[in-house]
């Protein structure tokens, strides 16, 4: 069941739109957010019913789209490390394999805490900062194991 904040927020996104399938996209990520880094097929179908849209078209939406996570829960801050082209080019598997040995983690996997989740994605669209990986909204730009382990300790010492 969706709050009466996401309800409000969906409700923004409406606004910018001339069609209320064009606010699926962001319907999802509000929901996302508001509902712990996750989305359920409830959600999914909640979303269908708020913005009047058949539900395997928001379904089709959140399993195109990497950043909607609903094919299984993830931890409160999702590592998703670019390993195409550029970013492999520059390190970005040797830098993969150093976050797993960190974290005790393999991609895919979630810490036992729940505070990372470890994920490649094929582009996040910074090929000119590679290698780079994005964190909930951020994103981490010319990637070094140095930059990696102040990243990490941010994370930890704000939660």
């Amino acid at each position: 069941m969706l709050t009466e904040k996401t309800l409000e927020k969906i409700e923004q996104i409406q606004k910018n739109y001339h069609s209320k399938k064009s606010a699926v996209m962001g319907a999802l990520m509000a929901v996302q957010r508001d509902s712990g880094n996750n989305l359920t097929r409830e959600d999914m179908e909640a979303v269908a019913r708020i913005l009047e849209v058949n539900p395997v078209e928001v379904h089709a939406v959140a399993g195109f789209y990497t950043m909607y996570n609903w094919k299984k829960p993830v931890g409160r801050n999702h590592i998703q490390v670019c390993w195409n082209l550029s970013c492999s080019l520059l390190g970005a598997e040797h830098l993969i394999s150093y976050i797993e040995k960190s974290l005790g983690i393999t991609v895919g996997e979630t810490t036992p805490d729940s505070l990372f989740t470890l994920s490649t994605v094929e582009c996040l669209g910074s090929c000119g900062t590679a290698p780079m990986m994005q964190i909930g909204d951020d994103y981490y730009e010319n990637l070094t194991e140095e930059k990696i382990d102040t990243i990490l300790a941010d994370i930890r010492a704000r939660s």
